[in-house]
């Protein structure tokens, strides 16, 4: 699959719930466009419940569009593993199935390898107790999300989920890379 599409880059990744990581990567800078959808699985263009329940094996991911000359891959894998628990397998907080599964899902043979890599350098770095479990596969079809999902923590910020869960990992996130936000 070819990841360039007018000088920008596409990364996918599945860290948990997709409001949280949209929400995030929505802010940074050299990031164009953060679409929530489903990845990894078997079924065709599948729902949301399909999805939850489990039986589909889809992943909720984001597919970040981005510019490499702003952003690089390895910048936006380090914000991904600050924002989520890549020790807990199908599981993010409260949220589990494999549909909550930590994984990154390749575009090019470079971004495997970089993803391989930053992988190795954390487990080296020894930054959690447990081991990363976080899936690196190749992208397959992606199927965007329902409409409603799509910016949802922007259009409801004070939503029970959003306020306890994605809002934390936005204030985490412009906290450790604060010269990275948009302006």
């Amino acid at each position: 699959m070819n990841s360039i599409l007018s000088g920008k880059e596409v990364a996918t990744l599945g860290g948990g719930c997709f409001w949280c990581l949209e929400a995030v990567f929505d802010e940074l800078k050299g990031v164009a466009s953060v679409e929530s959808g489903y990845m990894g699985g078997k079924n065709p263009n599948p729902t949301y419940e399909q999805v939850c329940d489990g039986r589909s094996g889809h992943a909720e991911v984001v597919q970040i569009t981005f510019d490499p000359a702003v952003v690089s891959f390895k910048e936006i894998l380090e914000v991904f593993f600050v924002i989520h628990d890549p020790t807990t397998l199908n599981r993010q907080g409260n949220d589990s199935g494999t549909q909550y599964r930590s994984a990154i899902f390749y575009h090019t043979p470079e971004q495997k390898a970089e993803a391989e890599q930053v992988i190795k350098h954390l487990t080296g770095a020894g930054l959690w107790r447990d081991a990363v479990v976080t899936e690196v596969t190749a992208a397959s079809a992606f199927y965007i999300a329902e409409t409603y999902h799509q910016e949802y923590f922007a259009r409801n910020p004070g939503a029970g989920y959003c306020a306890a869960v994605v809002a934390p990992k936005v204030a985490k996130f412009r906290k450790h890379f604060l010269a990275k936000l948009k302006k």
